[in-house]
């Protein structure tokens, strides 16, 4: 049986990774920041070890008998500090690529972000080579990339790598994506720009998990960067209605001039930071961009390479949440 070390294992994406591999017969050791969701995840098959991946000593004791390392741990957000940022996302990399190096670990998978592609205009059809060496819109993205430079050195010390880039993860359990939607659907309505046209992909996360998995088994992607996407460009307004179509909630869309609104997202930045206000502001540039601009994702490698179809539809999963929604009441976000 092989053993697999999943990180991240208590966040969204890795409850879904702990399944997958778990139902693939592998012995799976996740760790993660939050020690009751991983009491949770504890079986047979499974053992939770709480570490903190920026202490290098902590790092090289999950390593005993490992044969692969899913790395999804990071910080992930779009405010903060940059130290924050470069201690969970560069240096938890590093000690993960040195504790590999010292244990003879075969194989690193590393969830990246597409948020590295982010940039004020439309994008369609985008590559992975199509990535900037640097992208300073925020210490997230910019702590990724440098993460990317870390495992692609691994790669030259031996260990096979690949890089998973997934855009706009969603599925029950989601923190982010459609219970924004739902939050400020409430308070103020939902932003409309372009009449909703642009075009965005976003992925159903037992998709995600599925390709990395299908990466862990393949051993002839090494050193491989792969985007992973539905492969169903939708509209933003589609999504939406698509989402609200069996949600007993009233849908509500604010129409906003897009240059005010990126304006005001600068705006933000500029007096949060002069005044070193340390809570993020509600609008920031790069989800002024996520909002405004098309970003559409080329995943012709991963179906060639890693033979990647999606198991759920967008369909399928905003109906398999919507249910999820319904059934366990959810009357506002936080429920």
């Amino acid at each position: 049986m092989k053993k697999i070390l999943i990180t991240g294992a208590t966040g969204f994406l890795g409850k879904y990774l702990v399944d997958v591999f778990k139902k693939n017969n592998y012995a799976v050791i996740a760790t993660g920041r939050n020690k009751d969701r991983g009491a949770e995840l504890v079986s047979e098959q499974v053992t939770f070890i709480a570490c903190d991946l920026t202490n290098e000593y902590e790092t090289l004791k999950l390593m005993k008998d490992v044969d692969i390392v899913v790395h999804a741990a990071a910080l992930s957000s779009a405010w903060g500090r940059y130290e924050s940022f470069y201690n969970s996302n560069v240096k938890s990399t590093e000690n993960l690529v040195k504790a590999c190096m010292n244990n003879n670990v075969k194989k690193i998978i590393f969830v990246s972000s597409p948020s590295v592609y982010t940039a004020t205009k439309n994008q369609f059809n985008v590559k992975e080579s199509d990535a900037p060496k640097t992208n300073k819109m925020n210490y997230y993205i910019e702590t990724k990339l440098m993460a990317e430079q870390v495992i692609k050195q691994a790669q030259t010390k031996g260990i096979n790598t690949v890089v998973i880039r997934p855009r706009g993860l969603f599925g029950v359990g989601d923190p982010s994506i459609v219970p924004r939607i739902l939050d400020v659907n409430e308070k103020m309505g939902i932003p409309l720009f372009s009449e909703g046209q642009q075009m965005i992909d976003i992925t159903y996360v037992e998709n995600v998990a599925h390709s990395i998995f299908l990466a862990a088994e393949n051993d002839n992607v090494s050193g491989e960067t792969f985007n992973i996407t539905n492969d169903e460009p939708l509209s933003f307004k589609e999504i939406t209605d698509l989402l609200f179509k069996d949600l007993p909630i009233n849908k509500k869309y604010k129409r906003i001039n897009p240059k005010v609104f990126y304006f005001l997202a600068g705006l933000l930045e500029f007096v949060y930071k002069s005044l070193h206000i340390k809570s993020e502001p509600v609008l920031t540039k790069y989800k002024a961009c996520t909002l405004l601009y098309s970003q559409t994702l080329n995943i012709e490698k991963a179906k060639k390479l890693l033979g990647y179809t999606p198991v759920v539809s967008v369909k399928e999963g905003i109906k398999i949440y919507t249910d999820w929604w319904i059934e366990n009441d959810k009357k506002s976000i936080s429920s």
